[in-house]
Protein backbone atom coordinates (compact mmCIF):
# COMPACT_ATOMS: atom_id res chain seq x y z
CA UNK A 1 0.00 0.00 0.00
CA UNK A 2 3.06 2.61 0.90
CA UNK A 3 4.49 2.01 -2.63
CA UNK A 4 0.85 2.20 -3.85
CA UNK A 5 0.38 5.60 -2.50
CA UNK A 6 4.32 7.24 -2.91
CA UNK A 7 3.48 5.85 -6.65
CA UNK A 8 0.61 8.04 -7.37
CA UNK A 9 1.64 11.12 -5.20
CA UNK A 10 1.90 14.33 -7.74
CA UNK A 11 4.86 15.42 -5.45
CA UNK A 12 7.23 13.12 -6.28
CA UNK A 13 8.44 11.67 -9.76
CA UNK A 14 9.04 7.89 -9.54
CA UNK A 15 11.26 6.30 -11.90
CA UNK A 16 8.67 3.93 -12.83
CA UNK A 17 7.33 6.80 -14.95
CA UNK A 18 10.24 8.46 -16.80
CA UNK A 19 9.60 6.18 -19.36
CA UNK A 20 6.43 7.55 -20.07
CA UNK A 21 7.46 11.20 -19.72
CA UNK A 22 10.01 10.44 -22.61
CA UNK A 23 8.00 8.88 -24.87
CA UNK A 24 5.05 11.71 -24.27
CA UNK A 25 8.33 14.45 -24.95
CA UNK A 26 9.41 12.53 -27.79
CA UNK A 27 5.70 12.55 -29.56
CA UNK A 28 5.65 16.27 -29.00
CA UNK A 29 8.66 16.90 -30.96
CA UNK A 30 7.30 14.39 -33.43
CA UNK A 31 3.89 16.52 -34.14
CA UNK A 32 6.30 19.88 -34.14
CA UNK A 33 8.65 18.13 -36.42
CA UNK A 34 5.74 16.79 -39.08
CA UNK A 35 5.18 20.42 -40.60
CA UNK A 36 5.82 21.82 -44.14
CA UNK A 37 8.76 24.00 -42.32
CA UNK A 38 10.78 20.73 -42.10
CA UNK A 39 10.45 19.94 -45.78
CA UNK A 40 11.29 23.15 -46.52
CA UNK A 41 14.71 22.49 -44.73
CA UNK A 42 15.07 18.99 -45.26
CA UNK A 43 15.00 19.77 -49.16
CA UNK A 44 18.19 22.07 -49.77
CA UNK A 45 19.74 20.10 -46.64
CA UNK A 46 19.42 16.83 -48.93
CA UNK A 47 20.47 18.54 -51.87
CA UNK A 48 23.46 20.17 -50.55
CA UNK A 49 24.12 16.38 -49.75
CA UNK A 50 23.54 14.52 -52.71
CA UNK A 51 23.91 16.97 -55.28
CA UNK A 52 26.25 19.73 -53.93
CA UNK A 53 26.08 22.27 -57.30
CA UNK A 54 22.40 22.30 -57.52
CA UNK A 55 21.67 23.79 -53.79
CA UNK A 56 21.97 27.21 -54.45
CA UNK A 57 19.95 27.47 -57.62
CA UNK A 58 17.75 25.34 -56.12
CA UNK A 59 17.49 27.97 -52.98
CA UNK A 60 18.03 30.88 -54.93
CA UNK A 61 14.47 29.62 -57.52
CA UNK A 62 12.32 29.40 -54.77
CA UNK A 63 13.54 32.69 -52.81
CA UNK A 64 12.80 34.57 -55.90
CA UNK A 65 9.39 32.80 -56.89
CA UNK A 66 8.35 33.21 -53.16
CA UNK A 67 9.31 37.02 -53.38
CA UNK A 68 7.57 37.33 -56.59
CA UNK A 69 3.99 36.10 -54.67
CA UNK A 70 4.16 38.24 -51.76
CA UNK A 71 2.21 40.88 -52.78
CA UNK A 72 -0.43 38.52 -53.70
CA UNK A 73 -0.30 36.86 -50.35
CA UNK A 74 -0.06 40.47 -48.29
CA UNK A 75 -2.98 41.67 -50.26
CA UNK A 76 -5.10 38.31 -49.86
CA UNK A 77 -4.54 38.11 -45.95
CA UNK A 78 -5.90 41.36 -45.63
CA UNK A 79 -8.73 40.15 -47.62
CA UNK A 80 -9.56 37.52 -45.59
CA UNK A 81 -8.75 39.05 -42.09
CA UNK A 82 -11.67 41.44 -43.10
CA UNK A 83 -14.42 39.00 -44.32
CA UNK A 84 -14.07 37.33 -41.35
CA UNK A 85 -13.79 40.33 -38.57
CA UNK A 86 -16.73 41.77 -40.75
CA UNK A 87 -18.55 38.30 -40.11
CA UNK A 88 -19.31 37.90 -43.75
CA UNK A 89 -20.47 34.66 -43.08
CA UNK A 90 -23.45 36.06 -42.14
CA UNK A 91 -24.86 36.53 -45.44
CA UNK A 92 -24.19 33.56 -47.03
CA UNK A 93 -27.39 31.54 -45.72
CA UNK A 94 -29.45 33.66 -47.75
CA UNK A 95 -28.26 31.97 -51.06
CA UNK A 96 -29.92 29.21 -50.11
CA UNK A 97 -33.52 30.79 -49.58
CA UNK A 98 -36.20 31.75 -52.44
CA UNK A 99 -36.93 29.52 -55.33
CA UNK A 100 -34.48 26.15 -56.35
CA UNK A 101 -33.22 27.45 -59.57
CA UNK A 102 -31.93 30.99 -57.83
CA UNK A 103 -31.15 29.35 -54.91
CA UNK A 104 -28.71 27.12 -57.17
CA UNK A 105 -26.90 29.90 -59.20
CA UNK A 106 -26.14 32.15 -56.13
CA UNK A 107 -24.97 28.77 -54.33
CA UNK A 108 -22.31 28.65 -57.19
CA UNK A 109 -21.42 32.17 -57.34
CA UNK A 110 -21.21 32.20 -53.40
CA UNK A 111 -18.85 29.14 -53.24
CA UNK A 112 -16.37 31.21 -54.43
CA UNK A 113 -16.14 34.12 -51.62
CA UNK A 114 -16.96 32.20 -48.66
CA UNK A 115 -14.49 32.66 -46.38
CA UNK A 116 -14.89 29.41 -44.50
CA UNK A 117 -12.13 27.32 -42.86
CA UNK A 118 -12.56 23.76 -43.80
CA UNK A 119 -14.07 22.36 -40.49
CA UNK A 120 -16.67 25.51 -40.63
CA UNK A 121 -17.96 24.36 -44.04
CA UNK A 122 -19.45 20.89 -42.41
CA UNK A 123 -22.37 22.43 -39.83
CA UNK A 124 -22.67 25.05 -41.95
CA UNK A 125 -23.76 22.63 -44.76
CA UNK A 126 -25.06 20.61 -41.62
CA UNK A 127 -27.35 23.95 -41.00
CA UNK A 128 -28.80 24.31 -44.43
CA UNK A 129 -29.86 20.48 -44.69
CA UNK A 130 -30.81 20.58 -41.27
CA UNK A 131 -33.68 23.76 -41.95
CA UNK A 132 -34.31 22.15 -45.33
CA UNK A 133 -32.30 23.73 -48.00
CA UNK A 134 -32.35 22.25 -51.74
CA UNK A 135 -29.92 19.83 -51.88
CA UNK A 136 -29.18 20.76 -55.74
CA UNK A 137 -27.99 23.93 -54.52
CA UNK A 138 -26.12 22.64 -51.23
CA UNK A 139 -24.06 20.51 -54.15
CA UNK A 140 -23.94 23.45 -56.24
CA UNK A 141 -21.97 25.08 -53.37
CA UNK A 142 -20.15 22.17 -52.14
CA UNK A 143 -18.42 21.90 -55.88
CA UNK A 144 -17.48 25.28 -56.35
CA UNK A 145 -16.18 26.16 -52.48
CA UNK A 146 -13.29 24.21 -52.65
CA UNK A 147 -12.13 25.57 -56.38
CA UNK A 148 -11.61 29.10 -55.64
CA UNK A 149 -11.94 31.34 -52.96
CA UNK A 150 -9.83 35.23 -52.90
CA UNK A 151 -6.48 34.10 -51.47
CA UNK A 152 -6.29 31.02 -53.72
CA UNK A 153 -6.99 33.18 -56.90
CA UNK A 154 -4.69 35.74 -55.97
CA UNK A 155 -2.14 32.59 -55.62
CA UNK A 156 -2.92 31.10 -58.64
CA UNK A 157 -2.81 34.63 -60.60
CA UNK A 158 0.76 34.79 -58.84
CA UNK A 159 2.22 31.21 -60.16
CA UNK A 160 -0.01 31.14 -63.46
CA UNK A 161 -1.12 34.11 -64.79
CA UNK A 162 -4.42 36.14 -64.48
CA UNK A 163 -6.01 34.44 -67.52
CA UNK A 164 -5.60 30.92 -65.75
CA UNK A 165 -6.68 31.93 -62.26
CA UNK A 166 -9.84 33.47 -64.31
CA UNK A 167 -10.53 30.50 -65.89
CA UNK A 168 -10.46 28.84 -62.88
CA UNK A 169 -13.16 31.16 -61.00
CA UNK A 170 -15.41 30.48 -63.97
CA UNK A 171 -15.08 27.14 -64.21
CA UNK A 172 -15.44 26.82 -60.44
CA UNK A 173 -18.96 28.84 -61.08
CA UNK A 174 -19.63 26.51 -63.59
CA UNK A 175 -19.22 23.27 -62.32
CA UNK A 176 -21.56 24.17 -59.63
CA UNK A 177 -24.10 24.96 -61.79
CA UNK A 178 -23.45 22.00 -63.71
CA UNK A 179 -23.28 20.02 -60.79
CA UNK A 180 -26.70 21.89 -58.82
CA UNK A 181 -28.70 21.47 -61.84
CA UNK A 182 -27.47 17.69 -62.75
CA UNK A 183 -28.48 17.04 -59.29
CA UNK A 184 -31.74 18.43 -59.69
CA UNK A 185 -32.65 16.53 -63.02
CA UNK A 186 -31.71 13.24 -60.98
CA UNK A 187 -34.28 14.09 -58.12
CA UNK A 188 -36.92 15.08 -60.25
CA UNK A 189 -36.66 11.64 -61.88
CA UNK A 190 -37.11 10.25 -58.30
CA UNK A 191 -32.83 10.20 -57.31
CA UNK A 192 -31.57 10.88 -53.54
CA UNK A 193 -35.51 10.78 -52.32
CA UNK A 194 -33.85 10.40 -48.82
CA UNK A 195 -30.33 11.27 -49.01
CA UNK A 196 -29.40 12.78 -45.89
CA UNK A 197 -28.00 11.15 -42.61
CA UNK A 198 -28.80 12.14 -39.43
CA UNK A 199 -26.86 15.41 -38.26
CA UNK A 200 -26.21 17.32 -35.52
CA UNK A 201 -25.94 21.18 -36.29
CA UNK A 202 -22.96 21.85 -34.29
CA UNK A 203 -20.25 24.70 -34.02
CA UNK A 204 -16.41 23.96 -34.27
CA UNK A 205 -15.18 27.02 -32.79
CA UNK A 206 -13.76 28.80 -35.73
CA UNK A 207 -15.83 32.18 -35.96
CA UNK A 208 -19.66 33.01 -35.60
CA UNK A 209 -22.47 31.17 -36.65
CA UNK A 210 -23.08 32.00 -40.24
CA UNK A 211 -26.83 31.76 -39.58
CA UNK A 212 -26.75 34.69 -37.05
CA UNK A 213 -25.77 38.35 -37.35
CA UNK A 214 -25.66 40.61 -39.84
CA UNK A 215 -22.14 41.68 -41.41
CA UNK A 216 -20.14 44.62 -39.85
CA UNK A 217 -17.97 45.92 -42.80
CA UNK A 218 -16.52 48.71 -40.74
CA UNK A 219 -15.30 45.61 -38.19
CA UNK A 220 -12.72 48.38 -36.65
CA UNK A 221 -15.63 50.22 -35.04
CA UNK A 222 -15.50 46.73 -32.65
CA UNK A 223 -13.13 46.00 -30.15
CA UNK A 224 -13.96 41.88 -30.49
CA UNK A 225 -13.82 42.42 -34.74
CA UNK A 226 -10.40 44.03 -34.40
CA UNK A 227 -9.34 41.43 -32.30
CA UNK A 228 -10.81 38.60 -34.54
CA UNK A 229 -8.90 40.48 -37.64
CA UNK A 230 -5.22 40.69 -35.87
CA UNK A 231 -6.11 36.74 -35.34
CA UNK A 232 -6.88 36.06 -38.55
CA UNK A 233 -4.37 38.40 -39.91
CA UNK A 234 -1.66 36.02 -38.03
CA UNK A 235 -3.08 33.07 -38.39
CA UNK A 236 -3.62 33.59 -42.59
CA UNK A 237 0.21 34.90 -42.61
CA UNK A 238 2.38 31.67 -41.34
CA UNK A 239 -0.60 29.59 -42.85
CA UNK A 240 0.12 30.95 -46.56
CA UNK A 241 3.83 31.74 -45.81
CA UNK A 242 4.46 27.82 -44.42
CA UNK A 243 2.42 26.14 -48.24
CA UNK A 244 3.65 28.51 -50.49
CA UNK A 245 7.35 28.04 -48.90
CA UNK A 246 6.91 24.15 -49.35
CA UNK A 247 5.51 24.60 -53.18
CA UNK A 248 8.49 26.67 -54.37
CA UNK A 249 10.69 24.16 -52.70
CA UNK A 250 9.28 21.56 -54.58
CA UNK A 251 8.59 23.39 -57.92
CA UNK A 252 11.85 24.01 -57.70
CA UNK A 253 13.11 20.34 -57.24
CA UNK A 254 10.69 19.06 -60.27
CA UNK A 255 12.29 22.30 -62.52
CA UNK A 256 15.78 21.12 -61.44
CA UNK A 257 15.37 17.12 -61.82
CA UNK A 258 12.49 15.91 -64.31
CA UNK A 259 12.82 15.53 -67.61
CA UNK A 260 10.91 17.68 -69.33
CA UNK A 261 10.37 15.59 -72.40
CA UNK A 262 8.48 13.18 -69.59
CA UNK A 263 6.18 15.70 -68.66
CA UNK A 264 5.01 16.38 -72.11
CA UNK A 265 5.11 12.66 -72.95
CA UNK A 266 2.43 12.28 -69.98
CA UNK A 267 0.32 15.31 -70.13
CA UNK A 268 1.78 17.17 -72.87
CA UNK A 269 -0.04 17.99 -76.45
CA UNK A 270 -3.56 19.09 -77.44
CA UNK A 271 -5.55 16.38 -77.45
CA UNK A 272 -8.19 15.19 -74.41
CA UNK A 273 -6.15 12.12 -73.62
CA UNK A 274 -3.85 13.71 -71.48
CA UNK A 275 -6.90 16.24 -70.14
CA UNK A 276 -8.48 12.74 -68.80
CA UNK A 277 -5.35 11.24 -67.58
CA UNK A 278 -4.21 14.66 -65.52
CA UNK A 279 -8.17 14.27 -63.96
CA UNK A 280 -7.85 10.96 -63.05
CA UNK A 281 -3.67 11.48 -61.44
CA UNK A 282 -5.44 15.07 -60.18
CA UNK A 283 -7.85 12.89 -58.20
CA UNK A 284 -5.51 10.63 -55.73
CA UNK A 285 -2.53 13.43 -55.77
CA UNK A 286 -4.69 15.87 -53.95
CA UNK A 287 -2.45 18.98 -53.16
CA UNK A 288 -3.94 21.80 -51.18
CA UNK A 289 -5.13 25.19 -53.65
CA UNK A 290 -1.73 27.16 -52.14
CA UNK A 291 0.74 24.49 -53.29
CA UNK A 292 -0.97 23.27 -56.69
CA UNK A 293 -0.78 26.66 -58.23
CA UNK A 294 3.78 26.52 -58.04
CA UNK A 295 3.71 23.13 -58.74
CA UNK A 296 1.54 23.66 -62.11
CA UNK A 297 3.63 26.35 -63.27
CA UNK A 298 6.51 24.38 -62.78
CA UNK A 299 4.66 21.40 -64.98
CA UNK A 300 3.91 23.69 -67.69
CA UNK A 301 7.14 25.20 -67.81
CA UNK A 302 8.51 21.47 -68.17
CA UNK A 303 5.51 20.74 -71.34
CA UNK A 304 2.11 20.19 -69.49
CA UNK A 305 -0.49 21.52 -72.00
CA UNK A 306 -2.92 24.23 -70.72
CA UNK A 307 -5.92 22.12 -70.54
CA UNK A 308 -4.61 19.61 -68.43
CA UNK A 309 -3.19 22.29 -66.29
CA UNK A 310 -6.67 23.17 -65.34
CA UNK A 311 -8.03 19.75 -65.11
CA UNK A 312 -5.33 18.34 -62.52
CA UNK A 313 -6.47 21.48 -60.65
CA UNK A 314 -10.01 20.97 -60.30
CA UNK A 315 -10.24 17.15 -59.82
CA UNK A 316 -7.66 17.63 -56.73
CA UNK A 317 -9.33 20.71 -54.97
CA UNK A 318 -12.59 18.48 -55.29
CA UNK A 319 -11.31 15.33 -53.85
CA UNK A 320 -9.67 17.74 -51.05
CA UNK A 321 -9.78 15.97 -47.44
CA UNK A 322 -12.63 18.71 -46.21
CA UNK A 323 -14.08 18.65 -48.89
CA UNK A 324 -14.81 14.98 -49.05
CA UNK A 325 -15.29 14.79 -45.23
CA UNK A 326 -17.93 17.53 -45.81
CA UNK A 327 -20.22 15.89 -47.72
CA UNK A 328 -19.36 12.31 -46.66
CA UNK A 329 -20.13 12.87 -43.33
CA UNK A 330 -23.32 14.64 -44.00
CA UNK A 331 -25.29 12.57 -47.09
CA UNK A 332 -25.56 9.12 -48.35
CA UNK A 333 -23.26 7.37 -50.58
CA UNK A 334 -25.00 7.75 -53.55
CA UNK A 335 -24.34 11.72 -52.87
CA UNK A 336 -21.15 11.06 -52.31
CA UNK A 337 -20.60 9.24 -55.21
CA UNK A 338 -22.53 11.56 -57.46
CA UNK A 339 -20.65 14.42 -55.95
CA UNK A 340 -17.04 12.97 -57.42
CA UNK A 341 -18.50 11.96 -60.38
CA UNK A 342 -19.11 15.25 -61.13
CA UNK A 343 -15.83 16.72 -59.90
CA UNK A 344 -14.04 14.38 -62.08
CA UNK A 345 -16.34 14.50 -65.24
CA UNK A 346 -16.21 18.40 -64.81
CA UNK A 347 -12.63 18.66 -64.32
CA UNK A 348 -12.35 17.31 -67.80
CA UNK A 349 -14.47 19.16 -69.24
CA UNK A 350 -13.39 22.38 -67.35
CA UNK A 351 -9.99 21.24 -69.06
CA UNK A 352 -11.54 20.48 -72.89
CA UNK A 353 -12.81 23.83 -72.70
CA UNK A 354 -9.82 25.86 -71.49
CA UNK A 355 -7.69 23.80 -73.78
CA UNK A 356 -10.01 25.42 -76.87
CA UNK A 357 -9.68 29.21 -75.49
CA UNK A 358 -6.09 29.25 -74.83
Amino acid sequence: MAVSEQTNSSCCAQPATKPSNRLSQLSAVGRRLKTPWTVVLVIPASVALFDPAQVVPVVQFALKAFGGTLPYIAFAVLLIAWLKAAGAEASIGRAFQGRETQAIFLAAMFGGLAPFCSCEVIPFIAGLLAVGAPLPAIMAFWLSSPLIDPPTLLITAASLGWPFAIGKAIFAVGLGLFGGFAVKLLMSGGTFKNPVKTITVTGCGCGPSPFTGKPRWRFWEENTRRQTFGRQLTANALFLAKWLALAYMLEALLVTYVPADLIARVVGGEGVLPIVIAALVGMPAYLNSYVAPPLLAGLTEQGMSAGAAMSFMIAGAVSSIPAMAAVWSLVKPGVFATYLALGVSGAVMSGILFQLVI
